[in-house]
């Protein structure tokens, strides 16, 4: 080994613990959280940065969308076109941002979740208000530049964006072991808090709150929890309830219809096709009889579901209804989490108002230093023409005499006369006493002739005067606190005045959703379950009728009530419950649906073996049996449980659920095993155990033998089983001890 190399030892955790981390903090700060200065995730800044340096403006044409992808993925954002395209689709639709951001020509997707075009086809430039509050002044030095990934490029650290965007537009963002979620606000309500803010250092969330009501949701509804928004914004973090608008409108025939205008804004997408099943699923389950039919007659001039009620339908308790079981009535959490100072932190509405207030003054500071030090370089050089308009004979005599353009910048800085030809010595004498500075001797000697017609030397006078009066406005807004903050709020008015738009989210105190869920009519049913899993209740008449059809097809038969639960014991020792009245009833020859869409059971994972009646269950000893022989007894009092799925029995590993059976007159159970074993018990050697328990061995197996059924001979059940061909009396069987090996069926 080279003397000059080391082996550095290390704990392989603490590598990993350092790596993970690095790589937490660049996914937080440089891709899934936006920065509290301009509101902005790092992907949204880079594209609206490359729309504006590739001449995309708001009074321009469109550009294909592709080529802006294509463009900020090469320059600035090398982490695949899908999340940069989709990040442009977002700022371009107006139903999720309070104020788009770009200006998109083409299919941008809808409202009810259908994508946006392939970005070949869609095309896409800025909006004003981007261009003018978000892009605007970027050549004025008012923030920081970097190198891009490959150094090959600079771009902003941040947008100088003139007003709080982080709260009107919101932002949504999943990083590692945080998440983001800031609902929009109305542009006009947040400009005045950020107003009193200015003028009031000291204010509170309180006064903060009567400028800006609550959140401004782009799809309008209504927020109904107002007297918990101000502990919301004082802390970041909270819940925020919503519910859609409902009109009654009055039909033909006397009837009503239930019309939705507006949804809450965590129904976008699919979820309004999820709510349109729902009610769907509300009328075919029976919870109400009141709506007749259900149309969603959307268009691009907004939300519109159409719910057809019956004559003399209780509007009021199905609006309750749809509140109740429906996403119409939905909650939006809040943690209004941002990059602050290089790092994450929760903020209330002050902090983030603070953070903007501050961003502010440094963009304005930046900008009117770098206009000052423009406008004292041009004051330089006026001065430096207008003084030498009064002697410009002598500078004539100057330029002629001179053999170079060094030698006459000479005389002028610094009155060097050696070697240049004057017609007298008091124009030598006076050459001597010049003292322009660098900047204004190259403006002499730069200068056209028409600069000395006397209109000219008047338009210079105007604009140094003009030049004189931005220097002192320059100087007192850099250096008088109250003047530049009447800058920023006149700028933060006329935005407001240019840009803000009515507030669409009602806020208020609604009253809590209350309906009266009318009680179905008990009756006793039968259900039916066939081989492939399909399921249905028909009334106990219809299947009298059709018993023997309905005995041959159905793996399962179980006569019920129509109000209790069924129990279905899987393999797997699961035990899964579902309400007879999520079964479709009908006919006897309906199909029925999967029994999977009813509770947690999925047939690829696990296979069904009992099917009981709660009602059945909770007054009976349940028998568990098991593949590898193991036994034991239930009280069924302890599957009555409210979660729709829990383990039944433990299972040892290998093993799996063979038989469940509720105790009746039977005395005895018989254990069949895979090689023709057959050992009879009396039920009374079973020992009666927890549902958590794993059970006590019934049967000695030898080698690889399994059971394969379980029978209990009873008076009402059939005694004799057929194996092989052969009829087997079960009755004829010896009764033998638990645990021990059975008997050779003979065949």
């Amino acid at each position: 080994m080279n003397s000059e190399q080391q082996i550095i030892r290390t704990e392989y955790s603490e590598i990993m613990q350092k790596s993970y981390i690095d790589y937490a903090m660049s996914v937080i700060v440089s891709r899934a959280l936006p920065d509290v200065r301009d509101g902005l995730k790092p992907v949204q800044r880079r594209t609206l940065y490359d729309m504006y340096e590739l001449g995309i403006r708001y009074d321009r044409p469109y550009r294909k969308c592709a080529r802006i992808v294509g463009d900020t993925m090469g320059k600035y954002h090398p982490h695949g076109d899908s999340s940069i395209y989709e990040a442009l689709v977002v700022m371009a639709q107006e139903f999720k941002k309070g104020l788009p951001l770009v200006d998109g020509h083409g299919n941008f997707g809808s409202i009810e979740g259908d994508g946006a075009a392939a970005m070949r086809y869609t095309e896409a430039r800025l909006q004003r208000i981007t261009q003018e509050c978000f892009l605007a002044d970027l050549d004025k030095n008012v923030v920081d530049f970097m190198p891009n990934f490959d150094e090959t490029e600079k771009e902003p650290e941040v947008l100088p964006v003139r007003l709080p965007n982080l709260l009107v537009n919101g932002a949504e963002g999943i990083a590692v072991g945080m998440v983001t979620s800031i609902p929009p606000h109305n542009l006009g309500e947040v400009i005045d808090a950020v107003t009193a803010a200015v003028r009031n250092s000291s204010i509170t969330t309180e006064e903060l709150m009567q400028y800006v009501q609550g959140p401004d949701f782009p799809t309008g509804g209504i927020v109904v929890n107002k007297d918990e928004l101000l502990e919301i914004y004082k802390t970041g973090t909270g819940k925020i309830r919503m519910r859609g608008r409902v009109e009654v409108e009055k039909a033909k025939n006397g009837r009503e219809n239930l019309v939705i205008t507006e949804i809450p804004y965590t129904m976008i997408g699919a979820n309004i096709g999820k709510f349109l099943n729902d009610v769907a699923a509300l009328v075919e389950t029976k919870k109400t009889t009141d709506i007749v039919d259900i149309s969603n007659q959307s268009s691009k001039d907004g939300i519109r579901i159409v719910l057809e009620l019956r004559k003399g339908a209780d509007t009021k308790n199905l609006i309750n209804m749809l509140y109740k079981k429906t996403r119409l009535e939905d909650t939006f959490s809040v943690n209004m989490l941002a990059v602050c100072d290089g790092r994450p932190e929760t903020l209330g509405i002050k902090k983030i108002i603070e953070h903007h207030i501050d961003f502010q003054f440094e963009v304005n500071t930046r900008k009117y230093k770098t206009l000052l030090e423009k406008e004292t370089g041009k004051r330089e050089i006026q001065e430096g023409l207008m003084k030498a308009c009064d002697v410009i004979d002598l500078i004539i005599e100057i330029l002629r005499g001179s053999k170079s353009r060094e030698q006459a910048r000479d005389c002028l800085v610094n009155g060097v006369t050696e070697g240049i030809k004057f017609r007298s010595r008091t124009s030598r004498k006076q050459a001597a006493q010049l003292q322009f500075t660098e900047a204004q001797a190259t403006a002499i000697l730069e200068m056209r002739l028409y600069k000395l017609i006397g209109l000219e030397i008047e338009a210079l006078q105007r604009e140094y005067d003009e030049t004189v009066k931005n220097i002192a406005r320059y100087e007192d807004l850099l250096n008088n606190y109250d003047s530049m903050a009447n800058l920023i709020v006149k700028e933060l008015q006329e935005m407001k005045k240019i840009y803000a738009q009515p507030r669409k989210t009602l806020v208020e105190n609604g009253e809590e959703a209350v309906y009266e869920e009318k009680k179905a009519e008990e009756m006793e049913v039968v259900f039916l379950m066939d081989r492939f899993g399909y399921a249905r209740t028909v009334d106990t008449a219809t299947y009298e009728r059709n018993r023997e059809t309905a005995d041959a097809e159905s793996r399962y038969v179980i006569s019920c009530m129509n109000t209790d639960k069924l129990c279905l014991f899987t393999d797997q020792g699961n035990q899964h419950l579902i309400k007879v009245m999520d079964i479709p009833f009908g006919k006897f020859r309906d199909k029925g649906k999967p029994v999977d869409n009813f509770c947690n059971y999925s047939s690829a994972r696990e296979s069904i073996v009992a099917v009981e009646s709660l009602q059945r269950v909770k007054m009976s000893l349940l028998i568990f049996a098991t593949e590898l022989g193991m036994v034991k007894q239930v009280e069924g009092s302890e599957f009555d449980v409210a979660k729709r799925t829990v383990a039944a029995t433990k299972l040892q590993e290998g093993d799996r659920l063979l038989d469940v059976h509720c105790m009746d007159e039977a005395e005895t159970a018989v254990f069949r095993t895979k090689n023709g074993i057959c050992l009879r018990i009396a039920i009374g050697e079973i020992p009666q155990k927890k549902k958590g328990a794993a059970g006590v061995r019934g049967i000695r197996l030898a080698g690889d033998d399994r059971v394969e059924a379980m029978y209990y001979p009873g008076p009402e059940r059939d005694k004799t089983i057929v194996y092989k061909d052969k009829e087997v009396h079960l009755d004829r069987l010896k009764i033998a001890g638990r645990d021990t090996k059975g008997t050779k069926m003979r065949v």
